[in-house]
Parts: C-alpha cells; structure tokens; sequence
C-alpha cells in the first residue's frame, strides 16, 4: 500500500466519522426559535381538528427523530402558504433519519406517541430535545 493510498483511506475515515457526527443542533435550534417567535398563538389540539389546529406526535424517548419527520410533513401538507424554515426543517430530519446520522439520537423508523399536541408544543419538544444535545456537547 503506498502513501498516497493510506492518506485517502484516513481521510475517508475521518469524512466519514465528522458525517456520523453531524445532528444539525444550532441550524434546528435556529430554525425552531425562529418558527416559535414568528407563529401565532397555537389553538389547542383536538382530534377533530380544524385547519389552523395542527395536532402532531409528542415523541416518546427513542422515537424523536421519526416523530419530527412525521411532524414537520404534517405541517408542510396542511400549510397553505410554504413556510422555507418549515421545509428546511423537514429536510434535515428527513436527512438525519435516512443516512443515520447523529449517533445521540435514536433512529427508529416509527414514531411511537402516548400524545399530541399544538404546533407549539411539537415546535418545543424539538427544541428542548435538541438543547438537550448541545448542552451534552459543551
């Protein structure tokens, strides 16, 4: 094996490893911030609900990045004007999900959910979710 050979491998190794690494947690925490400050007051969540009455999964320990992806779908589908922040979002989790990246969160591919609730409420679970992984990282 020459030198040149072994110097691409390590990189590749080290590619990789920075890939496995990466959650996103500032862009997510942005975006969620963002999305919270700019929303208008969230309507309780029934069931039956309305139009502006979104009523998304509360993730159970486990199944949080399946729920986010079920989630931030739910909320592009039944926007009537396309949120970019909201799209992004469900990119990312989408993104995370698919290659398993973010090795601290689990990548089960269900969600599993005892509750719903309101836009804001699913907007501050993932937001305290993902503090909870920077505060880890500091």
């Amino acid at each position: 094996m020459n030198a040149s050979m072994l110097s691409y491998i390590l990189l590749s190794c080290l590619l990789l490893s920075v890939q496995a690494e990466y959650c996103g947690v500032r862009e997510i925490i942005r975006y969620t911030e963002h999305l919270l400050g700019n929303s208008p007051v969230s309507c309780p969540c029934r069931q039956a609900a309305v139009r502006s009455c979104s009523c998304l999964p509360i993730p159970e320990s486990g199944h949080e990045l399946a729920c986010f992806v079920n989630g931030t779908k739910h909320l592009l589908e039944n926007n009537e004007s396309s949120n970019p922040v909201i799209t992004r979002l469900y990119w990312t989790f989408q993104a995370l999900l698919d290659r398993k990246l973010c090795k601290r969160m689990a990548h089960g591919d269900q969600c599993q959910y005892k509750t719903k609730g309101n836009v804001t409420e699913f907007l501050e679970t993932i937001l305290t979710t993902y503090q909870k992984i920077n505060k880890s990282d500091a």
